[in-house]
């Protein structure tokens, strides 16, 4: 396993940055219009990347992490999450034209997120020294908050969903041998939330949807983060999900963050204080055959004029760390 980044390019010098911190791996963002990705418009990303001593390993499909409305409003795939044909069919054709194009441009894996509501949060709070930390305490949420666009959706609704898109997808993923990492929904919410049961919110959800069209393809983006955030006892709880979903080789890209306290109620914090040992883990990771990124998710943001590169750049020296030390038998 090795260290990497999401961290989207600000301009060039970052991917230098990259190099230099000895992120040698990242997940990219192609330029231009996804409808735009190519085999020989991906291929002169990759090569970009390269130039710097950088690897490409991941690049996002067009089904991210805002709500639907948001989505919508930046040319993003939601009729998938709509349930709504034939227009979601077109645009599986076009995640399928670009799983295709990742394969002949030798792109290995894209993320994805199979949202509705986004990523709720309550005001952040005042964290190490001043720092800012996202933060979701379901006592503080607006409970009664409306649906979003796509109204109230059943648990069976959601699966459905999932279920057309895998489908059709994964068959194409088998084909190319491109793998498919699929992000948690972050958080947890109680049934019902916005008028929706986040079926992807809970670790019996993603054990059923890698089981769904099993494939060696069709995998988790394994945000360890997301996960602590559905457990009651997180510091305890997480190491043996690690295990579960590693040992089943269902773990493509970890976002490799922490958190202070648990279920319905916690903060976002630096890897090295919150309530999970992140050497443990990283043990977890290494006796399971992971060999891919772990990465910084979100880090709190901090004093000075580059409040999140900076934040990013101690995460990336603290995951370099644990590494060097599991692979050498620490």
């Amino acid at each position: 396993m090795h260290i990497g980044t999401q961290f989207r390019a600000r301009s060039d010098s970052d991917y230098e940055v990259f190099a230099q911190l000895g992120v040698n791996h990242i997940c990219g963002y192609p330029p231009g219009n996804y409808t735009e990705w190519t085999e020989s418009h991906l291929s002169r990303y990759r090569e970009k990347v390269e130039s710097y001593g950088v690897a490409l390993d991941l690049i996002p499909l067009p089904l991210n992490s805002a709500p639907l409305d948001r989505q919508l409003a930046e040319g993003d795939c939601v009729n998938i999450m709509l349930g709504k044909s034939p227009e979601r069919d077109h645009e599986i054709e076009q995640i399928s034209n670009i799983i295709g194009a990742c394969a002949q441009a030798g792109i290995p894996a894209v993320k994805y997120n199979l949202n509705i509501i986004g990523i709720p949060r309550t005001e952040p709070i005042r964290g190490r020294g001043g720092s800012t930390n996202s933060s979701f305490r379901w006592t503080e949420a607006h409970q009664d908050e409306p649906p979003t666009m796509a109204g109230c959706v059943s648990t069976d609704e959601f699966w459905d969903r999932i279920n057309y898109f895998l489908e059709r997808v994964v068959p194409v993923a088998n084909e190319y041998k491109v793998r498919m990492a699929l992000h948690p929904h972050d958080p947890y919410t109680p049934p019902g939330y916005r008028g929706v049961t986040r079926v992807l919110g809970t670790v019996d959800g993603l054990k059923q949807v890698v089981r769904m069209h099993e494939s060696p393809y069709h995998g988790l983006n394994f945000c360890q983060g997301t996960i602590s955030e559905m457990l009651d006892n997180p510091s305890e709880e997480i190491y043996d999900v690690i295990r579960f979903f590693g040992e089943r080789g269902k773990i493509f890209n970890v976002h490799f963050r922490n958190i202070k306290g648990g279920k319905l109620d916690f903060a976002e914090v630096f890897p090295d204080e919150g309530v999970v040992d992140m050497l443990k883990a990283a043990r977890v990771y290494r006796d399971v055959g992971y060999s891919h990124m772990l990465m910084p998710d979100h880090t709190p943001q901090i004093s000075g004029e580059n409040e999140q590169g900076v934040g990013f750049a101690y995460a990336y020296g603290y995951i370099r760390g644990l590494v060097q030390a599991v692979e050498a038998g620490e």
